[in-house]
């Protein structure tokens, strides 16, 4: 392996290489909706899914199904 000796590159410098001049406003707030949206979507998926299988473990012994 070859041994690099770097010393002043820009690699090392606290600024950031790339300048972002202008960002869209929203994109953010978009995606955080959207994970969130997702998010609530997958709990009551799994809070449905438990309920079915609350019913189906303790149905017959209440008289369910």
């Amino acid at each position: 392996m070859s041994q690099h000796n770097i010393v002043g590159s820009e690699a090392f410098e606290k600024a950031p290489f790339v300048y972002v001049r202008k960002v869209r406003p929203g994109g953010l707030r978009r995606r955080r909706a959207r994970t969130a949206l997702a998010f609530l979507a997958g709990a009551a998926v799994a809070v449905g899914l438990g309920a079915v299988a609350t019913v189906l473990a303790l149905g017959p012994a209440v008289g369910l199904s």
